[in-house]
């Protein structure tokens, strides 16, 4: 056998043995290099594109993580693009309406949301971006107003087309996310519950408030309709303009003998949002044949957290009456909470409508007290809380400039400032005034201890007498 046969020979070997065992990769095969085809790469490409899209969609949303003050609610980022079922549209929202119930929510007492970790708010406005199966009068690019019973303090609400009302034109979003709590509550009051009429009377508690200026527009609807407000001194020459005949000031004086002055047989209706002691108030406020609308217990909220005693004394006062006085009054007592409404979206559409038809003749319009960013949700539930606004809140998903976020934190130090400043004077005031409890205590001391000194003295005058 020759050099040269001996390598060809072996080589023979092994392919014989590579025939047998076909499983086995060739070893001395080298990596092929060649690139794919240019439509099988654009087709890897889409691929690639398409997964992360649904992956890496993210979008901006306030999140109530436990209950307490207005720190409890933070503003987070969600990823995933929501799914949509049969039924359902996709909303990309542009403003949020701030409501009491959110407040009182943020405390845990607000049955009607979930446990945290939770999105809250209940009303909204945006644009469809997305329509499920089965939606027939919603289109991609509807201006739409939502009500729902939560989760609509996002930037993207996925919701029941039934629970969307289109936006008329001329209509901002700002007023349309101001718009669907507020009035719905008050005209189904007023109206369905209320049956209000020409020539009668009504009260209405936190008339400066969302539900107040809406219920006072619809009050104007009617012919003739005397309306009796609550509200600060400084809030009275603004719901005076809206309609209020009648501005009281709660905080100054009583104002069931502010009604009785002006109308001694009391009240056609009375909207009650405070519950406890007020609401007995309400009662006995009512003519023969009124009606007493319940719908809230704001005098549960004292603070930025649950305050038990303030939840305790209200539970306490809570109002109850026998059937039989309420046959000799010839009165009524309703309750109304359009959380629990969420499964009659027809009786609100109808209401809605009415609602729309009156804003598009110009009877009614949300008054918008102020906008704030996702970013100060915290500042405006503070306004809010501490009732100081006129009208309605609403929070706008536009993020916030670079400018106010870089305000944000001196506007935090001189809120610093200003605690420590009020928390100075009233340290000082605490010492003046124990400084003050000291000079009388040592008056007081003064004459005991000139006591002793005359009884001496006439001890001593004595015993020169005596001598």
């Amino acid at each position: 056998m020759s050099g040269e046969d001996a390598p060809a020979q072996q080589q023979n070997a092994v392919d014989q043995k590579q025939e047998t065992k076909p499983a086995e990769e060739p070893k001395a095969e080298p990596p092929k290099t060649e690139s794919p085809p240019a439509a099988a790469t654009a087709d890897a490409a889409a691929t690639t594109e398409k997964v992360p899209e649904e992956e890496t969609f993210t979008y901006r949303a306030l999140v109530l993580t436990g209950y307490g003050g207005y720190d409890k609610v933070k503003l987070q980022v969600k990823k995933g693009k929501p799914a949509l079922k049969a039924g359902e549209v996709m909303v990309r929202v542009k403003a949020c309406g701030l409501n009491f119930a959110d407040l009182m929510a943020r405390q845990g007492l607000y049955d009607r949301l979930p446990s945290p970790p939770v999105t809250p708010g209940m009303e909204c406005s945006g644009v469809v971006e997305a329509v499920g199966e089965e939606v027939t009068d919603r289109k991609v690019g509807d201006r739409v107003m939502v009500l729902n019973r939560f989760g609509l303090w996002q930037e993207v609400a996925v919701v029941p087309a039934s629970h969307t009302f289109l936006i008329p034109e001329g209509m901002s979003f700002e007023e349309a996310a101001a718009l669907p709590v507020n009035y719905i509550t008050a005209y189904m009051m007023l109206f369905d519950f209320g049956n209000l009429r020409p020539n009668q009377s009504v009260l209405i508690h936190a008339a400066a408030g969302g539900v107040g200026i809406a219920a006072t527009q619809l009050c104007k609807t009617v012919k003739d309709v005397t309306v009796f407000g609550t509200a600060s001194a400084s809030k009275h020459e603004t719901i005076t303009e809206g309609g209020v005949t009648h501005p009281i000031d709660y905080r100054t004086k009583d104002y069931v003998e502010e009604v009785r002055k002006i109308s001694p047989k009391g009240m056609d209706i009375i909207l009650d949002p405070l519950g406890g002691s007020d609401t007995h108030k309400a009662y006995n406020l009512l003519k023969p044949m009124g009606k007493l609308i319940t719908y809230g217990a704001a005098n549960m909220l004292a603070g930025q957290k649950k305050n038990l005693l303030a939840v305790a004394k209200n539970w306490y006062h809570q109002f109850s009456i026998h059937t039989l006085s309420l046959i000799q009054g010839n009165k009524s007592v309703c309750g109304f909470h359009l959380g629990y409404l969420d499964g009659e979206m027809e009786l609100i559409t109808e209401a809605m409508n009415t609602i729309l038809d009156l804003y598009k003749a110009g009877k009614v319009k949300p008054r918008i007290d102020s906008t704030w960013h996702l970013e100060q949700v915290g500042d405006a539930m503070r306004k809010m809380q501490e009732r100081n606004n006129i009208g309605k809140m609403i929070l706008t998903t536009e993020p916030m400039p670079e400018e106010e976020k870089k305000e944000e934190p001196k506007k935090e130090d001189k809120k610093e400032d200003k605690k420590k400043d009020d928390k100075k004077k009233d340290d000082k005031k605490k010492d003046d005034a124990k400084k003050e409890e000291k000079k009388d205590d040592k008056k007081k001391e003064e004459p005991k201890k000139e006591e002793p000194k005359k009884e001496e003295e006439k001890k001593e005058e004595a015993k020169k007498e005596e001598k």
